[in-house]
């Protein structure tokens, strides 16, 4: 009897591995399809500029918009991750050093990168948030690119990117932003300008960096990877719209709740918002309590 019972249940069990391979091979072959997809898109030119305070608004956008996160202080690139489930992610050397993208770059190349998420050679870049820097001003992409066109050269040479299997399959259930290239409208336009006063339509502008995580209408959801936490709700209705404009500056600055709850920053980015100026952290706060 215990030997029957033993072999149905390897058989099963047998039965269930087989069939998670089989899905498993099809998801890993459906996410390599998409990954090795070429694009073209019409070239774009703006003007570039090239003095102190654009720079330095350049510089102050890669800090909020959490481009330092993933490609290191100096820009000179960065591992994020490097394990069999996740795979080997490695954000590129940025500045013009040997390995980096810098000197062969040019105004064309930089906006396909942050307004089509492709690379020069039309293959889809990925984990790059170009679906959040597609949606900034010509003042803003234009900033950004002056900045990095003078970063300090680093030599570093980068490793390839290998996605893992967690990877392939959080993109295959559409939990993962893994190509960002399926995720924007190329067809439209370049944004001439955006609101700067503070105000509701500056965090509005400025939240697309939130939306990642807490979704499009900011309410949250679940949590974006096993293991980690449900995304909260960040509106009017949620936990942060009880908290005063000073507890909002204080938690975004230090990571620390008003309740004392030291936030982890690999889940919540507060060393990036740590980054926000008074009048951006004081738009944001009006625009998500705008929301119910």
């Amino acid at each position: 009897m215990i030997r029957k019972i033993l072999k149905w249940s390897g058989i099963i069990i047998g039965t269930v591995l087989l069939l998670a391979l089989i899905s498993y091979s099809f998801v890993s072959y459906r996410i390599s399809g998409r990954m090795n997809k070429h694009y073209q898109f019409a070239a774009e030119q703006i003007p570039i500029p090239a003095d102190s305070v654009s720079i330095a608004h350049g510089r102050h956008l890669t800090l909020i918009k959490g481009c330092t996160e993933c490609h290191g202080d100096n820009m000179a690139g960065g591992l994020m991750a490097d394990d069999f489930p996740l795979g080997r992610l490695a954000a590129p050397n940025l500045t013009r050093g040997a390995g980096g993208i810098g000197a062969r770059y040019g105004t064309q190349d930089w906006l396909r990168t942050l307004r089509h998420g492709v690379a020069p050679d039309g293959r889809p870049l990925l984990l790059m948030p170009s679906h959040e820097f597609t949606v900034l001003s010509q003042t803003d992409l234009a900033d950004i690119v002056a900045y990095c066109r003078q970063l300090p050269a680093v030599d570093q040479t980068m490793p390839s990117t290998k996605v893992g299997p967690v990877i392939r399959v959080m993109a295959y259930l559409d939990k993962l932003p893994l190509l960002p290239v399926e995720k924007i409208n190329h067809d439209a336009p370049i944004v001439k300008t955006a609101d700067t006063t503070e105000g509701v339509a500056l965090g509005k502008y400025l939240s697309i960096s939130c939306s990642n995580c807490h979704r499009s209408d900011m309410k949250g959801g679940d949590p974006l990877a096993p293991g980690q936490p449900p995304v909260p709700n960040i509106t009017a209705s949620g936990e942060p719209g009880r908290w005063t404009k000073e507890e909002f500056f204080r938690t975004l600055r230090t990571g620390i709740t008003p309740a004392g709850r030291q936030l982890k920053s690999e889940n919540m980015p507060w060393t990036m918002t740590a980054r926000y100026t008074d009048k951006e952290l004081s738009s944001l706060y009006q625009y998500l309590h705008s929301l119910e």
